[in-house]
C-alpha cells in the first residue's frame, strides 16, 4: 500500500460530521496549549476497499494533536480519526502505512500515534459477541484484538491502548424523522417525561458567555454528585467561544439551559459540525430533579440540532451494555430512553515510535489516569 501524504493548514481541514476532526477543535486544544497539525493523504481505493475500481483513489485528511509529555518526549494524539474507515481487513495494514507515513512529519521524539478510531468495533457485529437478550459482551481479550487487527501488517506493531479517551460507546438518533415520530420510537418514560416537564413549565433557551458561572455551578454539582474530576471554568469559556469561523470546518457551538420559574434546572452544550449535532457536555442541579429538566433539554437539543440541518445526534458516551454495574449505566439508561441507536467504535490504538519509551509510559498510564481527551 502507498499512501501520499502532505502537511496541509489547519483552516483547510476537510468538513465533517467528526467534531474532534474540524478546524474548531484544533482552536480548542490551541488554546488548551497544545499543538496541532493537519495532513493531506492520498490512497488507491482498491487498497482500501474490496471490489473498488483499479485506478480510482480516496482523498482524505487527518488532525493530529501533540503533546509534550516530558523534557524529551511527545504523543501525537488522533481524535476520531482518520474519517476513512477501509474494509475491515485492511484497517491495521492502512494504519501502519498512515503510521509509517506519518513518521518523519512529525516531531523526533514522538514516541508514538495514538489513534482513538470512531470505526465501528469489528466485534458488534458478530452473532457470537451477544448474549440471548441481545446485548453486546464486548470484545475479545486484548491479546486477541490486537491478533486480528494486525493481520497481514508487516510489524504486528499495532497495540490496543489501556484505555480509551473519547468516549468508544455511544447512542446515535436518526434526525431525518419529523417530531412526532422521533417522540413515538421513544421509551414510554422518557415520552412521558418530556411532557412532564413541559406541564411544569420547564423551557429552554440559548445562553451565552454571561451564563457561564450558571453552567459551571450545575457542572460542580454533577462532578460532586458523581464523583467526577472537575474541569476549570476556563476550559468550558474556551470550548464556548473558540471559532474556526475563516475555515473550511468550523462548528456552532450552544450553550442550553433549562430553567422553571428562573430556576435553573440542567444545561448542556450542543455542537454542531456537518450533519451531526453532539451533546458535549452536560449538568443538571441537585434539586428540582422531578421537573424532569434534563430531558426537555434534550428534546429541544435535537430539535435545535434539526433545525440547524443535522441528519443525526450524538449522545456522546454510554456504557456498552445495560449492566448496572458499570460507571456508565445511568448515562445509558437514560440516553437509551430516546430511542436511538447503540454504537460500538473501535476506540484507541497505539502504533509505537520508539519502543522503550513507549513501554515506559504506557506502563505509567496503567498507574493513572493518563491525559484528558
Amino acid at each position: 500500500m502507498y499512501i501520499d501524504i502532505c502537511k496541509k493548514e489547519i483552516r483547510q481541514v476537510n468538513k465533517t460530521a467528526i467534531l474532534q476532526q474540524t478546524a474548531y477543535w484544533s482552536e480548542v486544544k490551541s488554546r488548551q496549549g497544545w499543538t496541532t497539525c493537519a495532513f493531506d493523504f492520498k490512497v488507491q481505493q482498491q487498497a482500501l476497499f474490496a471490489g473498488a475500481a483499479e485506478h480510482s483513489y480516496v482523498e482524505s485528511d487527518v488532525l493530529v494533536i501533540l503533546r509534550q509529555i516530558s523534557d524529551e518526549h511527545y504523543i501525537a494524539y488522533v481524535p476520531y480519526g482518520p474519517e476513512i474507515e477501509p474494509d475491515t481487513d485492511c484497517q491495521g495494514v492502512f494504519l501502519e502505512e498512515l503510521s509509517e507515513c506519518l513518521r518523519p512529519l512529525l516531531p523526533a521524539q514522538c514516541i508514538m500515534i495514538r489513534y482513538d478510531l470512531a470505526w465501528q468495533s469489528h466485534w458488534s457485529g458478530e452473532a457470537q459477541y451477544f448474549d440471548e437478550n441481545g446485548s453486546w459482551l464486548g470484545p475479545p481479550a486484548k491479546q486477541m484484538q490486537e491478533l486480528r487487527f494486525n493481520y497481514s501488517t508487516r510489524s504486528r506493531a499495532l497495540k490496543k491502548s489501556n484505555t480509551d479517551i473519547l468516549p468508544s460507546n455511544t447512542i446515535f438518533m436518526d434526525l431525518k424523522k419529523d417530531d412526532q415520530l422521533l417522540l413515538d420510537r421513544m421509551k414510554t418514560k422518557t415520552r412521558y417525561n418530556i411532557q412532564l416537564a413541559g406541564r411544569k413549565g420547564v423551557q429552554v433557551k440559548a445562553a451565552g458567555l454571561e451564563n457561564i458561572d450558571t453552567w459551571y455551578n450545575l457542572y460542580a454539582q454533577t462532578c460532586a454528585r458523581n464523583g467526577i474530576v472537575q474541569e476549570d471554568i476556563g476550559y468550558f469559556r474556551t470550548v464556548l467561544t473558540a471559532r474556526a469561523n475563516n475555515s473550511t470546518s468550523p462548528a456552532d457551538v450552544e450553550m442550553l439551559l433549562a430553567e422553571a420559574d428562573g430556576i435553573p434546572l440542567a444545561a448542556m452544550f450542543l455542537v454542531v459540525a456537518g450533519h451531526r449535532g453532539t451533546y458535549l457536555y452536560g449538568a443538571s442541579a441537585d434539586t428540582h430533579r422531578n421537573y424532569m429538566g434534563t430531558y426537555m433539554l434534550q428534546w429541544e437539543a435535537m430539535r435545535r440540532a434539526k433545525r440547524k440541518g443535522c441528519t443525526e445526534y450524538d449522545f456522546f458516551g454510554v456504557s456498552p451494555t445495560p449492566d448496572p454495574q458499570h460507571p456508565l449505566y445511568g448515562l445509558y439508561k437514560f440516553k437509551n430512553g430516546f430511542g436511538g441507536e447503540l454504537f460500538h467504535r473501535m476506540g484507541c490504538w497505539d502504533y509505537p515510535l520508539q519502543e522503550a519509551p513507549y513501554a515506559a509510559y504506557t506502563a505509567a498510564e496503567l498507574y493513572s489516569k493518563g491525559y484528558h481527551r
